[in-house]
């Protein structure tokens, strides 16, 4: 198994990715990232590998990749479709730097689901804004 890790970017928040992605999927099914760089290991990222989402400089969602198609940007090009499952698990956050493009993920490097899909323990208690100007800090 192999996994996959991507920046979301324009989301603010996993909430806000997963707005951005039912949208999408309505219009524009089956809900899959396109990507003009295939990945070459395939086989071992359908062998229950997901992809990673970096929101805001951490590591917060990931979504199970389903298939890897053949597929068409909106200008004409030729790329990848990378097919999703639309449930966006959260993780525990983990800091990440921005990189473009996707990275190849490996199972030990991964951070663990949150078990009641929800945020750490006791963060959820905190006021918005402090969560933010604690996460800006890089401290959750």
């Amino acid at each position: 198994m192999l996994h996959l890790i991507k920046l979301s970017v324009g989301s603010k928040d996993v909430a806000g990715l997963q707005a951005w992605q039912a949208e999408r999927a309505l219009t524009h099914p089956p809900l899959r990232h396109r990507t003009r760089n295939r990945p070459k290991r395939r086989d071992d990222i359908l062998d229950g590998g997901s992809i990673y989402w970096v929101i805001a400089g951490f590591i917060q969602a990931r979504q199970r990749v389903v298939d890897i198609i053949d597929d068409t940007m909106e200008d004409g090009t030729a790329c990848a479709g990378i097919v999703l499952d639309p449930l966006l698990v959260p993780v525990a956050a983990r800091a990440a730097k921005a990189f473009q493009g996707w990275r190849y993920l490996e199972p030990e490097a991964t951070p663990p689901d949150l078990a009641d899909h929800s945020m750490a323990p006791g963060l959820d208690a905190l006021p918005p804004g402090l969560r933010a100007a604690l996460r800006d800090a890089r401290l959750i």
